[in-house]
């Protein structure tokens, strides 16, 4: 059966940040020209901000740009910051609270909001709806099109109702193939599609590979007495430390006594008895932490994977027939620990490459006035004045390199004459589980800390059960024949959903992918120490389901 087409101007795959940022740009700019154009936004989550999950601390730099009276438009920015805490956690029950000048300049959050990325999006995609873009939830962008002479010339949605044996269902439903005369990809870290683009255009030649962390994140409603509308909280230390990895934690005071909190581990991290999730957990029973929680409810649970190498490991976003933008390049600051902002900020960039070129007589195939424009923003300024963070934390350890990150920040200003390079994958780094030391992490109490199942069904996560496995195995026997033997087969503790395990039956040891667990998170295909995971798209609707992360 032929997939049939729908022709557009644009077409952009993810209703993130950057994504609906650049729709609205786009046609803003239309109208400002007198110019019809029509724009298309595919989402795979079941609705706008489904799929979100972000800290949040909001810069709304980029917002005003795009939209300056945003606050008389309603957008959900309610909660302003009012204090900034930051704790060096020395152990499990002590931390030291850091005075104000000792924190780099650019972590300070005066004038930034506590916000739900997903409530931000979902009101950034009614915004761009008004403005006349087409945005179409539930659709999975699965395949990059090619035109004749190998520029992009748009995407096709995945099949629906194909069985686990890939077999027509009676619900099978062909895939529509979506043209345009420039597709901006914004799928977030670690894009299915934005990933074969960057090997295929050869994108990330002569840069530093990404590096990434892995961010969870809980809402918790909390006693209103324990309750600081606006006070936001970093920390770093224990418990990562005592494994000799990197991260931090957070926890931000929002609106209706809710407190977002989360820990991010770096995940160029060495031992693989390493548990995220867990460190997780333990930070929680931290008494700096732990007297907020007491006397909560947890309510909401999620998982997602951050590109944090910044420029060093940015690769060149134009490509012929489109352009990467937001965190499917990796446009994070890892110094402000933030990424929405830059995300909308490309995304805008993205907007007046676009539409200068589609008001030209002759549109040219690949939009190379794109990088120029980025150099010219502030956009660029940032991320050059940032570009070492990866390179200090992990050439210099923990405290040696924050202290760098310092002096590189508050007396440099990000201008230090020389550039780091981290040229070693994530992946390339775990040495063998014979070699660290074994962790054993304590048993959740259900109060504060909770076990992986009982949290994914928090994230509200759903699969079709009958439909091919979107967790692809290049060689079947590499778990169990050579992960589990030399890293006691990591995918059982650094995957946040307890989607792999290894099993044991009479016919022996087996891996087990529960792919129903998965809140698409993507941190196996990033860390599997061989590279043999691969994430593909499932049905569309398909993931989590988060309410206002």
């Amino acid at each position: 059966m032929e997939r049939e087409a729908m022709e557009f101007d644009v077409v952009i795959v993810g209703a993130g940040p950057s994504g609906l940022s650049a729709a609205c740009r786009i046609m803003q700019l239309a109208q400002e020209n007198d110019r019809e154009l029509t724009v298309c936004v595919v989402e795979k989550g079941s609705e706008v901000g489904a799929h979100i999950l972000s800290g949040a601390v909001l810069e709304p730099h980029a917002l005003s740009e795009l939209f300056p009276t945003w606050e008389e438009m309603g957008a959900p920015l309610k909660t302003k910051v009012t204090e900034d805490h930051f704790y060096f956690y020395t152990g499990e029950k002590s931390a030291t609270k850091l005075p104000n000048f000792a924190i780099p300049k650019p972590t300070h959050n005066e004038g930034n909001y506590i916000v739900s990325m997903g409530n931000v999006c979902r009101w950034l995609a009614e915004q761009a709806e008004n403005l006349g873009v087409e945005v179409y939830p539930g659709f999975a962008a699965s395949e990059v099109l090619y035109g004749d002479d190998g520029s992009v010339k748009g995407i096709a949605t995945g099949d629906m109702g194909i069985s686990a044996e890939g077999e027509e269902k009676d619900s099978y439903m062909r895939g529509m193939e979506l043209h345009a005369k420039y597709t901006l990809f914004a799928e977030g870290c670690r894009g299915h599609l934005g990933k074969q683009l960057i090997s295929k255009f050869g994108l990330d030649d002569g840069k530093d590979p990404q590096h990434y962390g892995i961010g969870i994140k809980e809402i918790w409603e909390i006693p209103p007495e324990k309750h600081q509308p606006g006070l936001v909280v970093h920390g770093l230390g224990w418990p990562l430390k005592e494994s000799g990895s990197s991260g931090g934690a957070f926890l931000y005071h929002a609106d209706d006594n809710q407190v977002y909190i989360g820990f991010i581990t770096d995940l160029n991290y060495s031992n693989p008895h390493v548990s995220p999730y867990e460190e997780f957990q333990r930070w929680k029973h931290h008494p700096e932490t732990l007297k907020y929680l007491e006397g909560g409810s947890r309510l909401s649970y999620g998982a997602r994977a951050i590109a944090k190498g910044g420029l060093n490991s940015l690769p060149q976003m134009q490509f012929p027939g489109g352009l990467l933008i937001g965190c499917d390049a990796g446009t994070l600051n890892s110094v402000k620990i933030k990424g929405n902002h830059t995300a909308m900020k490309s995304g805008l960039v993205a907007a007046e490459a676009v539409v200068e070129a589609l008001l030209s007589d002759a549109p040219p195939a690949q939009l190379d006035s794109f990088e120029a424009k980025v150099r010219d923003s502030w956009l660029y300024d940032e991320l050059y004045s940032t570009r070492n963070f990866s390179g200090y934390m992990h050439k210099f350890g923990f405290m040696l390199g924050a202290a760098m990150v310092w002096i590189d920040q508050n007396i440099f200003g990000g201008k230090v004459p020389f550039t780091l390079h981290d040229s070693k994958p994530d992946y390339a780094v775990l040495k063998p589980a014979a070699e660290c030391a074994k962790i054993t992490y304590p048993k959740p109490d259900n109060v504060i800390s909770f076990d992986k199942l009982s949290s994914v069904f928090l994230s509200n996560t759903n699969h079709e059960e009958d439909q091919p496995c979107h967790l692809t195995l290049a060689d079947s026997a590499i778990p169990i024949q050579s992960n589990l033997p030399i890293y006691d087969e990591p995918a059982q503790r650094y995957c946040p959903a307890g989607v792999y395990e290894v099993v044991e039956d009479d016919q022996g040891k087996r891996f087990q992918i529960n792919a129903q667990n998965c809140v698409h998170c993507k941190t196996c295909d990033i860390k599997d120490p061989a590279q043999n995971i691969t994430w593909v798209t499932p049905e569309g609707f398909g993931g989590p389901n988060y309410p206002n992360m």
